[in-house]
């Protein structure tokens, strides 16, 4: 998509004579070169390799009662050790999607053979310690192989074990358990920078945004709302500010740190929103969320489409619902569609304004404030 994208760019500049066709052509072979973001062979490998360790797994389950404990325990450990000897193989064949298939089946391997022993042995425990263990294993063998693949396990991994900390303790907070979704992501998103697994970084985010959707749920209280909006507010204009080192970690990470952290300022928003629907707190609320949508468009608008249109909808959302639970109280139900409508139009047209302000450059805009 990208590369095609590229290629009607290059042509454009050389009808334009803003380039030369032999330099678009070198641009283009160079991007030819690169390694591809995406491919469906990897993809494919990763699901086979999936499916190979959930069949390993459904093995364990069903408890192979005719094999000696010790025969059981020894296939185990000898499968854990080929599939990481053979990935190792292959990684110096530069076989990097068969390899990562290995790793993702001896990951999952390991979880199996932990179950099994346990199963065998009548080893006393909890499913959390073993969440936790094989959390360790992956990010160990991720480090250890510089696997994007297994990066993305331990992901899922992290998920796993806050699932399993739910269920086990009824979404009670008990001990220090839920610190480690917290301790988890921030694993996460160091591996990711450690192995290029970038899309991996977005379960490590979404498990953070996950385990404050919790909080709140377990505290229903309205200072937590407050301290979302607040201190995701924070962080979003921190992710705008060139203040090092942050800046430079923000750069390096793309688009995720300033969209997860407007994310959380906008739930904060909305559950200020359930909580204060009444006079005029509820109009402040929704002032301080158009605000909110105006600062991230002006901040990260041009250059990250994820905040922009998080922005967008939530502008439109709240200029709806302003609409509809102040005028509504006044006009009738005719009134209030046309009046929603004309809201509506006179969003997108701010919106459209806005998409050709960006497109026009940061040139351009120099250019029309002098004028102005």
């Amino acid at each position: 998509m990208y590369r095609g994208r590229l290629g009607r760019d290059l042509s454009l500049w050389v009808e334009k004579g803003l380039l030369e066709e032999v330099t678009a052509k070198t641009l283009l072979a160079e991007y030819d070169t690169r390694p591809a973001s995406f491919s469906v062979g990897r993809v494919l490998m990763g699901l086979a390799a999936v499916l190979l360790g959930a069949a390993l797994l459904l093995l364990v389950a069903s408890n192979w009662e005719y094999i000696p404990r010790l025969v059981r325990v020894g296939l185990m450990l000898a499968l854990i050790w080929a599939v990481h000897i053979g990935a190792a193989l292959l990684l110096m064949r530069s076989a990097v999607a068969s390899a990562g298939g290995l790793l993702i089946v001896g990951a999952l391997s390991f979880g199996g053979a932990i179950s099994l022993i346990g199963q065998m042995y009548h080893l006393s425990g909890d499913e959390q310690t073993v969440m936790y263990l094989w959390f360790a294993v992956a990010t160990v063998s991720a480090t250890l192989f510089r696997s994007a693949a297994v990066t993305v396990v331990a992901g899922f991994l992290s998920w796993a074990s806050f699932a399993v900390y739910l269920e086990s303790f009824d979404t009670r907070w008990v001990g220090f358990g839920p610190y480690a979704p917290l301790v988890m992501a921030t694993v996460v998103i160091g591996l990711v920078r450690f192995t290029g697994a970038e899309r991996a970084r977005h379960l490590a985010y979404l498990l953070v945004v996950g385990w404050l959707a919790w909080l709140y749920v377990l505290t229903e209280e309205i200072s937590v709302a407050i301290a979302f909006a607040v201190l995701g507010m924070v962080a979003f204009l921190l992710t705008a500010l060139p203040i090092r080192p942050i800046s430079t970690l923000v750069k390096t990470a793309g688009a995720a740190p300033a969209f997860y952290s407007f994310l959380v300022a906008i739930m904060g928003l909305l559950l200020l929103h359930a909580e204060m629907d009444e006079g005029g707190r509820m109009v402040v609320i929704g002032l301080l969320t158009l605000a909110a949508a105006v600062a991230a468009i002006a901040l990260h608008g041009r250059d990250n489409g994820a905040v922009r249109y998080l922005a967008y909808g939530a502008f439109a959302a709240e200029m709806l619902y302003l609409a509809s639970v102040t005028v509504g109280t006044i006009l009738g139900t005719s009134s209030l569609f046309l009046f929603s409508g004309l809201m509506v139009a006179a969003v997108a047209w701010v919106v459209i304004r806005l998409e050709r302000r960006f497109a026009a450059g940061p040139e351009s805009i120099e250019a029309g404030e002098e004028r102005a």
